[in-house]
């Protein structure tokens, strides 16, 4: 319970650093950063659907968590929603809020995300989008991948691991990393 409590607490503490505005940043604004990421748009075009939440909140001082709302689309209709918490202990300090979007390949992958409950593998990466919507950094996991060439700049396609296709935005805070495994994700339908 104490546990619980200092997540909260952190959390909390991450949010209200954040400025209003980007705490109330809606779906369809998020939607539209991603959008402008050459490295992403090509996902909004071919995949099945996605899950996107525009705040979720991150911090820790050796016992962290992070905390997000979100909404599940197939095609472009939205079928539900999606809250996303992590736990996490270890070597960290700080407090960060980020967006997060999370591509599904074809139906399988959407299945086994809305089935419930989901949790992503303890190595699982996202694909880090800097403010100028680019693929700036990536990190190889089990859900996406992505590298610059440090000699030609240029950078490997990025592609669905396991069907799912992650990608972050920063939008402020000093606890960065692209880090995604332990993330469970509850889905809603709507009724």
């Amino acid at each position: 319970m104490k546990r619980l409590g200092f997540f909260c607490l952190t959390v909390m503490m991450v949010l209200a650093a954040a400025p209003v505005s980007v705490i109330a940043d809606s779906h369809a604004d998020t939607i539209a950063v991603f959008k402008k990421s050459p490295a992403v748009m090509p996902f909004f075009e071919t995949a099945y659907g996605y899950a996107v939440f525009p705040t979720v909140g991150k911090g820790g001082i050796v016992v962290g968590g992070a905390y997000g709302k979100g909404k599940v689309y197939r095609g472009n209709t939205a079928t539900g929603t999606a809250t996303l918490a992590k736990m996490s202990i270890g070597y960290q300090f700080g407090g960060q809020a980020f967006r997060e979007i999370i591509f599904f390949e074809d139906q399988r992958a959407y299945d086994e995300f809305t089935r419930g409950s989901f949790e992503f593998d303890a190595n699982t990466s996202a694909v880090v989008i800097t403010a100028g919507a680019q693929a700036q950094a990536g990190s190889m996991g089990t859900t996406a991948g992505a590298s610059a060439g440090p000699s030609t700049g240029k950078q490997a396609p990025i592609s669905y691991r396991k069907g799912m296709a992650v990608f972050v935005h920063a939008i402020g805070g000093l606890m960065v990393e692209a880090a995604i495994g332990g993330q469970t994700i509850t889905f809603e339908p709507f009724q």
